[in-house]
């Protein structure tokens, strides 16, 4: 059995089959009621007694159907040897928890490690051209070639998701790869094996139980998730329409850094990259320097930390800011929200204050460090 099927697993996997229970509707159940597993032993009366709940969600909480679904998935979980990640366990993915529709449970095949220091998730299209392969190739080989604590995120989807799986694996670096279906299937089945490949130091992860069909509403949902893991999401190339860009403006959302690869404006590949470039919803991507100086990823020379009094009143979560980069910056603004455990739109009003008071300076590329 695996070792993240707990006495409360069967209960977290109930609440996913119930229609219209989010992470937010979750978490307030669950701080109402006590746990995951009360709130289906709680009675229609106190249920019915809490903001939000509906007699159709009442209905379904008490229906066996629900727990009949559960006790099956939760069999196959078992059989398979998969971890079932809820949002409150520790291994969940850190920089999800900030996503506020962020998927109650997470299903993964392999190393179920998704917290590394540095998740860069590398998209595009499903036609590639041999350019946009090079690129891929040649970005993700340096960037292995720089860092040793990351994670190459993808959809395991033709194109440029295959090549940045497929780059990963053949330059040492774990690769991860969010699925639009089940895990009791691949698809494509032609990227069967690299999916195999990718499980001794990578993973396979979904929201989805097994039965769901890889059905075209699935892919914006798997998306979310993609954009979610990651620091930053690089676009190699992207035709006028399609995922990826469906995929970049949800990573906006997100307050992450999105990249996108420039092309020759005849270029069909490219079309969606200029886009996004041109409306300032993507940062041009020319090289890993200019990636890496984004990001504030140049760890070459390592500051010190500082001494300093401040003569000047700082609220309680300025404070916690202005510790956490004396401890370690420069910071990206996504990794601070992490450490502080704090939704990136309240940190950025506090770092806007901070940087009215001069205290921090931002940095291109969401970085902040202290003046």
């Amino acid at each position: 059995m695996s070792t993240f099927v707990t006495d409360k697993t069967l209960y977290q996997i109930a609440l996913t089959h119930i229609t219209g229970v989010g992470v937010a509707l979750a978490r307030n159940l669950m701080h109402i009621v006590g746990d995951e597993e009360q709130i289906f032993k709680e009675s229609a009366r106190n249920l019915e007694k809490i903001q939000g709940i509906s007699h159709r969600l009442i209905n379904e909480i008490k229906s066996k159907e629900v727990l009949r679904k559960a006790e099956e998935e939760l069999a196959f979980v078992s059989k398979n040897n998969l971890q079932s990640l809820f949002f409150t366990a520790p291994e969940y993915p850190e920089r999800l928890t900030h996503c506020v529709d962020a998927p109650i449970l997470l299903y993964v095949k392999g190393n179920s490690n998704l917290n590394y220091k540095k998740v860069v998730s590398v998209i595009g299209t499903r036609n590639a051209t041999n350019q946009g392969y090079e690129v891929c190739n040649q970005f993700i080989k340096e960037l292995s070639a720089k860092f040793s604590d990351i994670i190459i995120v993808s959809g395991l989807a033709y194109g440029i998701d295959i090549c940045a799986h497929r780059a990963a694996l053949d330059n040492g670096v774990p690769t991860a790869a969010v699925l639009a279906h089940g895990l009791d299937r691949i698809y494509p089945a032609v990227h069967r094996k690299t999916a195999i490949d990718m499980l001794d130091a990578g993973a396979l992860v979904t929201e989805f139980p097994s039965g769901t069909e890889p059905e075209r509403f699935n892919f914006v949902r798997r998306n979310r998730i993609v954009a979610g893991l990651a620091d930053a999401l690089v676009v190699i190339e992207s035709s006028s329409k399609g995922g990826s860009l469906i995929t970049a403006e949800i990573a906006n959302s997100y307050y992450r850094e999105v990249f996108a690869v420039p092309g020759r404006v005849t270029d069909a590949a490219s079309v969606g990259c200029n886009r996004l470039i041109a409306s300032d919803r993507a940062i041009l991507m020319q090289d890993l320097k200019g990636f890496t100086d984004h990001m504030g990823w140049d760890d070459s020379t390592k500051p010190q930390p500082k001494q300093r009094e401040l003569f000047l009143q700082l609220t309680e979560l300025e404070e916690l800011v202005f510790n956490a980069l004396n401890n370690s910056e420069p910071m990206h603004v996504n990794m601070l929200a992490i450490e502080l455990d704090v939704p990136v739109s309240e940190l950025f009003f506090t770092l806007l204050e901070l940087e009215m008071k001069n205290v921090v300076k931002p940095l291109p590329g969401g970085v902040y460090k202290l003046l």
